[in-house]
């Protein structure tokens, strides 16, 4: 079994200190094989925002998998948002656009769905596409198969009008295709799961694309800081969400999935 946290939405420039302390603290004590940051570490790209960002990721004492979001790319600086947008991203994160962990049970790919072009939309573009293919088409298929974008795949549940990622359904032919079972992300700072197929009526498999709140931004949008711990196996795996209740993060509650021939089957149907 490997255990991952997924936290997203940092927004540094934004963060409530206490809570990013306490974290850590759960984050440490958790002990995952991984984490994975799905994007907006910045809340305006901003170099001493990115330093903020680089010496917290520091602190966390286990291997990580990063993408950026629309938030890391500048606003208002429209020469670098135009020819130089995720330059200091790559300084002070990561250069690796494409980011993989591979092991016996795993393998996850990072894809950067943030756009210099769009203010807070994002897209997957055709060389995107070509990679997760020749990446992750090559991973025997007995690896359980993560893919993380910032932008969200699905809406939230009673919110149909969500902007989703760009080129989602041409991406999810290749997802299809690469076997792969899971899509994580964040950007609407809500927190849920759910299948692709009911929003893609051509997918021919079941992906399940998990959503992560705001880890610990004071941009919170009628929930409170959360972020995902998940457990996982090939057949089975849960996703245990954690909250902050104003003192520390605390089990909220756990959701559950399992594998019924090619099928992910959620377990307890009467929660989001």
């Amino acid at each position: 079994m490997k255990k991952l946290v997924h936290i997203s939405d940092l927004h540094f420039g934004k963060e409530n200190k206490i809570i990013a302390g306490d974290l850590i603290r759960d984050i440490k004590e958790l002990s995952p094989d991984l984490v994975v940051v799905s994007g907006d570490l910045t809340q305006r790209a901003r170099t001493r925002q990115f330093k903020s960002a680089k010496e917290y990721l520091e602190r966390i004492p286990f291997k990580k998998i990063t993408t950026p979001g629309n938030h890391d790319i500048p606003l208002f600086d429209i020469f670098r948002r135009i020819f130089f947008p995720l330059s200091r991203y790559k300084k002070y994160i990561t250069e690796d656009m494409y980011p993989l962990y591979t092991d016996d049970e795993i393998a996850i790919m990072a894809i950067n769905s943030a756009r210099s072009l769009t203010w807070k939309n994002g897209r997957i573009s055709p060389e995107q596409i070509s990679e997760i293919e020749n990446k992750l088409c090559s991973i025997d298929d007995t690896v359980f198969k993560i893919i993380v974008t910032h932008h969200p795949f699905i809406p939230p549940p009673g919110d149909p009008g969500i902007d989703l990622v760009g080129r989602s359904s041409k991406a999810l032919t290749i997802i299809d295709e690469c076997k792969v079972d899971l899509l994580l992300a964040g950007h609407i700072h809500h927190g849920y799961s759910g299948d692709v197929r009911p929003f893609y009526p051509k997918s021919k498999r079941s992906v399940i694309s998990v959503q992560a709140g705001t880890a610990i931004s004071n941009r919170i949008r009628e929930e409170p800081n959360a972020f995902n711990f998940l457990s996982i196996t090939k057949t089975f795996f849960t996703i245990e969400i954690r909250v902050w209740n104003g003192e520390k993060f605390i089990k909220s509650k756990i959701i559950s999935y399992k594998k019924k021939g090619e099928e992910w089957v959620r377990e307890n149907q009467g929660e989001n």
